[in-house]
């Protein structure tokens, strides 16, 4: 019997004995509190999915637990937080998002471009998952910035996010997660190149604009979103209102998606079944 795989574990948010500013403009998740959408059981559900050792930011090659994968029930509603599908922006014009906006089911990430294993989804798990489930339409994957590791996640934040104002915002997603990218750093430098490296084509803006404060607002607000759900750690996923926990197996995201949208689709079914009754009541009545 093949030996099933174990997830990697995601990267710790680093313990802070004051609240402090960051960089972003943002607070940091000590003055913290979860939103008002019941987000205090949420936390608990987010968090308690799997259990990690905590490792250095840069070190990966430190040993890590070995703790079980996400549980997905067969049950397509159990673990489902509806309260928490109203985080899904489907705006059409999303740059930092891939899919219909109608897609049945949405992946939010809230990730770091420092965060080794972050970088693990992004190169093995999620362009599979794009393949399988994007380009057929049934889903839609929504980026939320989450720079927990200091200057540079901010750095490189809010370069995606201006890459993405020139619709490069994959590119760049790509070039920063490609392997080793993260052990060169994203200072300034670092970053112009890896916007040249992502095509880019007008630098000049790029670099004005990843320092003004629509950029600085924008990352804000995701990180906002990703401490009121209770994230305290890198890479977080919520789909259709299921918290996932750190880059799980492919499978585990699998079962997720294919569960959120049988569910997608009987709740589409039931709705039809529903109006097509009303519509034969008020049939019936016009017709005495």
């Amino acid at each position: 019997m093949p030996t099933p795989k174990k997830p990697l574990p995601n990267k710790p948010l680093p313990k802070k004995t004051s609240p402090k500013k960051s960089p972003s403009g943002s607070t940091k998740p000590s003055s913290r509190k979860p939103l008002v959408y019941g987000a205090v059981i949420v936390a608990a559900a987010l968090l308690g999915f799997a259990s990690y050792k905590a490792t250095s930011p840069g070190d990966s090659s430190a040993n890590t637990s070995t703790a079980p994968a996400a549980e997905v029930s067969a049950d397509p509603q159990a673990g489902v937080y509806p309260e928490l599908t109203k985080l899904a922006r489907r705006d059409a014009g999303d740059k930092l998002a891939v899919g219909r906006a109608d897609a049945p089911v949405v992946l939010i990430e809230y990730a770091d471009f420092k965060c080794g294993y972050c970088g693990k989804f992004a190169r093995d798990t999620e362009p599979e998952l794009i393949k399988e489930y994007v380009e057929d339409g049934t889903l839609r994957i929504e980026w939320r910035n989450f720079p927990i590791f200091g200057e540079e996640s901010e750095n490189a934040a809010r370069a995606s996010w201006a890459a993405g104002q020139q619709d490069r915002f994959w590119e760049f997603h790509a070039a920063a997660y490609a392997e080793g990218a993260k052990e060169k750093g994203f200072g300034k430098d670092r970053i112009k190149a890896l916007a040249q490296e992502a095509g880019v084509k007008d630098l000049a803006r790029f670099m004005k604009d990843l320092d003004g404060p629509d950029a600085r607002a924008a990352v804000a607000k995701d990180q906002e979103q990703g401490y009121g759900i209770g994230a305290t750690s890198t890479p977080s996923f919520l789909i259709n209102g299921r918290p996932i926990a750190g880059a799980q197996p492919k499978e585990t995201f699998t079962r997720a998606i294919e569960a959120a949208a049988e569910q997608a689709k009987a709740k589409t079914a039931g709705k039809a079944g529903s109006d097509a009754s009303e519509g034969a009541g008020n049939s019936g009545d016009s017709a005495k």
